[in-house]
């Protein structure tokens, strides 16, 4: 299955979306903050990169901007995940790349449906 990404600062959130994740048969490693997540993203390389909006050091927008134009990195597909959900959030997730955009906290069934169509389209 694939390798994914959860930058996430709120533990038990981590740990949930972990699970969820997990449980339909993905790899996950995980990161607390905004420098971590870009960190891993460089050294790992992640199919797709599950992204909190708010986290310490760097901000999620800004995570998800430099992984887009990282001409190395620009093909990891990247989910942003918000307990803001305003039309302007949204928007500001397209401005910066997001190849999608859910709210917190997500359903499970919906995530897993999300991820599997990121990853699905990375193969096209």
């Amino acid at each position: 299955m694939a390798k994914i990404l959860i930058t996430e600062d709120d533990e038990s959130t981590r740990d949930l979306l972990k699970h969820i994740i997990e449980s339909a048969g993905h790899t996950v490693t995980t990161a607390a903050d905004g420098k971590q997540g870009l960190s891993a993203v460089v050294n790992d390389q992640p199919d797709l990169v599950v992204l909190d909006v708010m986290l310490p050091e760097v901000h999620g927008y800004s995570v998800c901007h430099q992984i887009k134009s990282n001409e190395i990195l620009k093909n990891i597909k990247v989910m942003i995940l918000s307990a803001k959900s305003f039309p302007a959030d949204k928007r500001q997730a397209e401005e910066v790349g997001a190849d999608a955009f859910l709210s917190k906290p997500p359903d499970p069934s919906e995530l897993l449906a999300t991820i599997q169509r990121l990853l699905n389209e990375r193969k096209t």
